[in-house]
């Protein structure tokens, strides 16, 4: 194994190599030596101050690893829990195929796109926990027992749909219906985002295998970044959701 190959992954990338030729972090080195000449200090102190002033803004301009929430599929219910494990699955047969393709340029760009893989990872985890959340939202409301209410308030006031109990029961309803309706529609979603995943690693697999052009992996970069951003949308669409089922009295 190369020194390469012992870097942290998000250290693979292009933003890296910008960050090791950066212009600024040549000039600071420059500099720290110019003040260590002016100050006197033997030849080794002014190396050494030169290359301390390149590595602090070297540092500075490496690209942080993400900081997310540790992804934890039994923290959740199916079939959200399902969807977090095919995503995790997809996320390790790519970095699977990554580390075994051959350095260059083709290997570089696999890494950019595995970045947005994780992104997509943890979206389909963020998005998982909302549906879970969602879902204990949908219990907490009792459709059933709501459902039961009404049709003793319906005989009670004699099928007058004006009496306020009435009213009251069936706007319940119609609010836990409409939490149930989303909810079914961002599993559909999901598992349909979950899909286009898989594609997408089974193309980039494909690709690290036999393309011999850099430029081939152009579709599957926006392939990648086309299901992140509709991760993203889901999310917030439950998001929205949750807040409505808040407002029905679902709890949090």
């Amino acid at each position: 194994m190369g020194a390469l190959d012992r870097l942290p992954e998000h250290w693979k990338s292009q933003r890296s190599a910008d960050a090791v030729m950066a212009p600024s972090a040549i000039v600071l080195s420059g500099v720290g030596a110019a003040a260590a000449i002016l100050a006197g200090l033997p030849a080794l102190a002014v190396i050494g101050a030169g290359g301390l002033a390149y590595a602090i803004r070297v540092g500075m301009l490496l690209p942080r690893k993400r900081r997310g929430s540790r992804i934890d599929p039994m923290s959740i219910s199916d079939p959200w829990r399902g969807f977090v494990r095919e995503a995790l699955d997809a996320q390790r047969r790519y970095r699977n195929a990554v580390g075994s393709a051959t350095e260059g340029p083709m290997r570089d760009r696999l890494i950019e796109i595995g970045e947005r893989i994780d992104a997509g990872v943890d979206e389909c985890w963020r998005v998982a926990r909302r549906g879970n959340q969602l879902n204990d939202a949908i219990a907490n409301l009792d459709v059933p027992q709501a459902r039961a209410d009404l049709e003793a308030a319906e005989k009670a006031s004699r099928d007058d749909k004006n009496d306020p109990t009435v009213q009251s029961l069936q706007g319940q309803i119609d609010s836990a219906e409409r939490i149930i309706d989303v909810s079914d529609d961002a599993q559909d979603k999901l598992r349909l985002l979950d899909a286009r995943l898989d594609e997408a690693v089974a193309r980039a697999i494909e690709l690290s295998i036999r393309a011999e052009d850099v430029g081939e992996l152009g579709g599957l970069g926006g392939q990648v970044e086309n299901v992140v951003s509709d991760m993203e949308t889901l999310r917030v669409s439950l998001e929205e959701a949750g807040g409505t089922a808040r407002a029905a009295g679902a709890g949090s």
